[in-house]
């Protein structure tokens, strides 16, 4: 008995003990979560308003040799601290100056007004004023540090200070809309500006960098800022766009839509070996001229029946399956044929003609009649073949909203007994301009297909992250025969056919004509309104380059041959008369390069700036009189001087001898708007330095 007694006793005594500690445990939660909850609702408030998000810095968009076509220049918003104990002892006796010198500078509101304002938040104790009307510049925050109570800084004058990057693209137009843009509160309430369209919107993970965390700390009266997370600043995107073949391609593009009034037109320019995009432009209509509205080259809207440019894919189907030959002869009468209730014309009638020549003259009713005579019976094995090719899928781009390919399959509810005729020259199917241009590359490349790409590399610093190589769709879309057969067939389009007009004197080209009608969604074919193609390579005997140019509804003439091929061959002309240029500078630059001082291509721009790359590469005999933010760069001899580039307020800066980015900065900083032709320095400016200028005034500089 008095074992159990004992055994009892104790249980007894842990069982009260664990109710004890329960209860306690139950009492600390309730006191936590209801007795002092006033108390954590109010640290957290103070956590939340005082924790600041420190936006990191956009990186920048590249062209392959390092041009800047995207970046972001700092403009900055003042807020004031209305209860720092700093601004507290000086308010009353300097408020008056304050409001005196905004007035002066922002000129938007009078003295009085200003002084209305922050008495209103002087009162209220407002410890985020915004003190600035509008972003201000690095020159203008210079100018409001030495106003009354904001000369005291930030904890002396209550100053906050924020950074508000701008996106700018200091080559202007050029490939904007491959380049894209921002937009502001995209996705549905997102912070800040995020990448919407072209490459900004497709490389926003890589280009928005990550945001730091920080907060403010009330110290005895002074306010400190304190940095828990460093932001990680964007990186880098090289993209394989050559910044003076784009011009070349704009400029030509441009100028033949001045002349026909087309509603848009695109030119892409490929390499072939590698399928990097050096050039690609696309400009609409409107705005009261044309400018990069959309992404014709590749996006749904440029999406439309190719026309005669589809027929390369018919004739090398029907060539593949061995069904015909080049040489074979085909009847095409007096240009009209009728088939299926449906009829099929040409301008001409060509009588007996071999297939080369049915292509070379691009005559409809030729290509239907081989491929209603050979398919008609079984439609399925020319759609498979021409499936085979690959061009019935999308090119997965480094760009998003690439247009669906479509085709018509036998079987489908809408394949008619004219289907396969309409097909075999370039109707009832869609393609756009880079997906027809990426077969027309394949042929160049002897049969191999490789992958479009606009990217090659994303840098972080400078630093290689990642490295985009040629990716190769299909290792040979046809046999070797047939590919031959189909770089004569569009050698003698040039030659001989209808492209004979377009044939250049200085670069040899291959390439096929395309004319087709455009079709709306509710009427059917729209009367007078054309699609006018030319696609093709060039040199002919060793491809290096290929290219299509596009015209959407052209007004006068609408053929291929008479609108696209002058584009082609004035833009093949140029790049290979700039190849052979830079070809020759390259190494005369290499035998001159050894008599040169290393730092003699120095760029004269920001004095910080040229100071930390002087010092970062150790070079010898440089001598600093440079006391300004800006400073020019002089040699003398063997030696380097950095001299003042300071103007007087309000006279034009002296930029020439800059590169782009510094020049936009320092010519934006004083006011004025900036536009920009061709690469390198600035060499010329339209505004000369030292002269008086009005606020938002245009200079045009000229690179080079």
């Amino acid at each position: 008995m008095d074992i159990r007694r004992v055994i009892l006793t104790r249980i007894t005594l842990i069982y009260i003990a664990l109710l004890v500690f329960s209860l306690v445990v139950v009492a600390k939660m309730v006191s936590v979560q209801k007795i002092k909850n006033d108390r954590w609702e109010e640290i957290q408030e103070k956590l939340s308003s005082n924790t600041v998000v420190i936006i990191p810095e956009r990186g920048n968009i590249c062209a392959e040799d390092g041009s800047l076509l995207a970046t972001s220049v700092p403009g900055y918003f003042v807020r004031m601290d209305m209860k720092s104990e700093g601004v507290r002892r000086v308010y009353a006796k300097e408020a008056d100056s304050l409001a005196y010198y905004l007035s002066k500078l922002f000129r938007n509101a009078p003295a009085s007004e200003y002084k209305r304002r922050l008495n209103t938040a002087y009162k209220k104790g407002d410890r985020d004023f915004m003190l600035t009307p509008r972003r201000i510049d690095y020159t203008e925050l210079r100018q409001l540090k030495k106003f009354p109570i904001l000369k005291r800084g930030r904890f002396g004058g209550g100053m906050i200070i924020e950074e508000d990057n701008r996106r700018v693209n200091p080559l202007g137009m050029l490939a904007l809309r491959t380049i894209g843009g921002l937009n502001k509160g995209a996705g549905g309430g997102v912070k800040g500006a995020v990448g919407y369209t072209g490459l900004e919107g497709s490389f926003e993970d890589y280009l928005a960098g990550k945001e730091g965390v920080g907060y403010r700390q009330n110290l005895s009266g002074r306010w400190m800022s304190r940095i828990e997370i460093e932001p990680e600043d964007g990186m880098d995107i090289i993209t394989t766009l050559n910044v003076k073949m784009q011009d070349i391609t704009e400029t030509a593009l441009l100028k033949q839509l001045l002349k026909s009034n087309a509603d848009w037109g695109t030119a892409i320019l490929m390499e072939v070996e590698t399928g990097e995009i050096k050039a690609i432009a696309n400009l609409g209509k409107g705005q009261g001229g044309y400018y990069e509205k959309d992404n014709y080259a590749l996006g749904p809207r440029g999406s439309y029946e190719p026309g005669s440019t589809f027929k390369l894919v018919s004739l090398m189907a029907a060539l593949e399956d061995g069904v015909v030959d080049t040489s074979d002869v085909i009847d095409t009468g007096n240009g009209q044929w009728y088939k299926s209730g449906r009829k099929i014309s040409d301008t001409h009638g060509y009588g007996k003609i071999s297939v080369k020549q049915v292509f070379e003259k691009s005559s409809n009713v030729g290509v239907a009649k081989i491929i209603t005579a050979h398919y008609e019976k079984n439609p399925k094995q020319y759609v498979d073949r021409v499936y085979s090719f690959g061009i019935n899928k999308p090119l997965n781009l480094d760009l998003k909203g690439e247009g669906e390919p479509y085709f018509k399959y036998p079987g489908d509810k809408d394949w008619w007994g004219t289907t396969l005729a309409g097909m075999s020259y370039g109707y009832e199917s869609k393609m756009t301009p880079l997906q027809i241009l990426n077969f027309y590359n394949a042929v160049a490349n002897d049969g191999k297909m490789i992958k479009p790409r606009l990217v090659k590399e994303i840098r972080d610093n400078g630093s290689l992250v990642e490295s985009f190589g040629t990716e190769v769709l299909n290792s040979r879309i046809a046999s070797r025969s047939t590919i031959h057969k189909a770089q004569d067939m569009l050698k003698g389009v040039v030659l001989y056919g209808t492209g004979k007009d377009v044939k250049s004197d200085f670069v040899s080209f291959a390439g096929k004509t395309g004319t087709a009608r455009v079709a709306t969604s509710s009427q059917g074919y729209s009367a007078g309104m054309y699609l006018a193609s030319f696609a093709g390579y060039f040199p002919a005997d060793e491809p290096k380059y290929s290219m299509i140019v596009t015209f959407n509804n052209p007004r006068g003439g609408y053929y291929g041959a008479s609108v696209a091929g002058p584009v082609f061959r004035e833009i093949a002309e140029k790049v290979y008369a700039y190849e052979i240029l830079t070809g020759d500078a390259e190494e005369e630059e290499k035998e001159e390069a050894e008599e040169k001082l290393v730092l003699a291509d120095i760029k004269k721009g920001s004095t910080d700036n040229i100071k930390e790359v002087v010092d970062e590469l150790d070079v010898d005999h440089v001598k600093y009189d440079a006391d300004t933010e800006w400073a020019n760069v002089e040699i003398k001899g063997e030696k380097i001087f950095l001299t003042d580039n300071e103007m007087p307020e309000g006279s034009v800066p002296n930029v020439k001898g800059m590169g782009a980015t510094s020049a936009v900065y320092l010519l934006e900083s004083v006011g004025l708007q900036v536009k920009i032709q061709g690469i390198g320095r600035v060499k010329q400016q339209s505004l000369t330095p030292g002269s008086k200028f009005r606020p938002g005034q245009t200079v045009f500089l000229t690179l080079g």
